[in-house]
């Protein structure tokens, strides 16, 4: 089975990098400098922040479904990220040597499973899960962290 993991939209995002340290306070939302790389994993690009690159730490829905398994959490951006990263039948560089976390969906929102991998297991993972009847599309998390990282999705 083909798919797909896409970055978010840039447009929700860009606004922000133009507030003042204050507007973004009042928001809860952090300016910061990648102090190491990896570190700062751009939910929009699916890259590692470079050093000293200007990133927004910021709470994000990732999944906004009227079920118990509606989803918020810290995810970074970078302020140099311009269009949605899309990758076909390949894993983008911010999942390559991170434990990552599968979690299953339903069309409904529901989660009706769950995988761990990280590097050269995870595209037979993911081409297994999204191949079953029951799974509409994966959220990727960092599995240690917890964080959204990319919502995967058949071709």
């Amino acid at each position: 089975m083909s798919f797909v993991i896409a970055g978010l939209s840039p447009e929700r995002f860009s606004p922000l990098f133009d507030l003042s340290d204050a507007a973004l306070q009042a928001r809860s939302i952090v300016r910061l400098r990648a102090e190491a790389k990896p570190g700062y994993p751009c939910r929009i690009t699916l890259e590692d922040a470079e050093l000293d690159e200007l990133v927004l730490l910021l709470n994000h829905e990732s999944h906004s479904v009227a079920t118990p398994y509606r989803s918020q959490y810290a995810i970074f951006v970078r302020e140099c990220a311009e269009q949605a990263a899309r990758y076909e039948d390949e894993l983008p560089p911010v999942f390559q040597n991170r434990q990552i976390a599968l979690r299953m969906f339903s069309s409904a929102g529901m989660l009706v499973g769950a995988e761990m991998g990280m590097n050269g297991d995870l595209e037979s993972k993911i081409t297994a899960a999204l191949a079953r009847k029951d799974i509409a599309y994966i959220h990727a998390h960092n599995a240690v962290h917890g964080c959204f990282v990319a919502e995967v999705t058949s071709r």
